[in-house]
């Protein structure tokens, strides 16, 4: 079974449009969405939800007055002001409280509970395509990497499940936290980026990420010919860095079409698109 996760050191570089065309061309494969925070992978691949599951990432504390005694304590450690005080009684904030436990350990009384808070929800869906896995962390919520992990685990289960050979893996953008649980321990990256200052700038950042866990990586510009200047100096940085440019793609007005109507641009797109994405999943299959 080999992982290979789509990144993008930012938003909108057309990563979930590659991801997707790339999952209507690849055979025997799982596909996750996992940019749990606004997925939107399921947007273009027409999912029907098989299993649902009930993702539990983060603590909240709560109160037991019929221990507490209202010494403040709690109050005078939390860190973050979700403690405060009204008439006799301390209570706590549920959106201010990040359930770091603090309270919890230097309460006198052992008055005060953590509990475990139910963040987010992870599906198993059938498409078109083949399964995917994707998710929807709740607004405001925490421990987007921890659901990533979540969500790639159970494509692993999957995948051996099935006897499916590939993971296909749209990233979150960035370098942040869910970043890090999408490319830590995945086969190989394919780092989508654009030919603007903001796109070369982050490509570099989230390529140290993936070098620094020994992740093989590889490039496709998107929208290559909007600025053939930065163009030329993203394949400038790729041959400094011994860097493989597997894909360049135009702009071209009907990707945007075919995403407005929900569909994967390969399946409406011109033949040299459709041997630019074909091509692109041969070199990874390669790797």
């Amino acid at each position: 079974m080999k992982e290979i996760v789509i990144a993008s050191g930012k938003g909108g570089t057309g990563k979930t449009v590659i991801t997707a065309s790339l999952g209507v061309v690849a055979e025997n494969k799982v596909l996750v969405d996992a940019d749990v925070d606004a997925a939107n992978l399921h947007l273009l691949v027409t999912p029907k939800i098989q299993e649902t599951y009930t993702f539990h990432g983060g603590r909240k504390a709560s109160i037991d007055y019929g221990k507490c005694e209202n010494c403040g304590k709690c109050q005078e450690f939390c860190r973050f002001g979700a403690i405060y005080k009204e008439g006799e009684k301390y209570f706590i904030d549920e959106y201010a409280c990040e359930g770091c436990g603090v309270c919890y350990l230097v309460c006198p009384q052992q008055a005060i509970k953590l509990e475990i808070e139910e963040t987010g929800e992870f599906f198993v869906s059938s498409t078109p395509y083949g399964p995917l896995v994707h998710a929807q962390l709740g607004i405001a919520q925490e421990n987007s990497g921890k659901l990533v992990s979540v969500v790639r685990e159970k494509a692993r289960e999957l995948a051996v499940k099935e006897g499916l050979e590939y993971i296909l893996i749209d990233g979150p953008p960035g370098i942040g936290c869910p970043v890090i649980s999408a490319l830590s321990g995945v086969n190989t990256a394919l780092i989508v980026t654009e030919p603007t200052l903001s796109g070369i700038h982050d490509m570099e950042r989230v390529i140290g990420v993936a070098h620094h866990f020994g992740v093989k990586v590889f490039l496709l510009i998107n929208k290559f010919d909007i600025n053939p200047k930065n163009c030329y100096q993203i394949e400038e940085f790729a041959e400094q860095n011994n860097i493989e440019v597997i894909g360049k793609i135009p702009f071209q007005e009907k990707i945007i079409d075919a995403v407005k109507q929900r569909i994967p641009p390969v399946e409406v797109m011109d033949e040299s698109f459709k041997e630019t994405i074909i091509e692109t999943w041969e070199r990874l299959r390669e790797a």
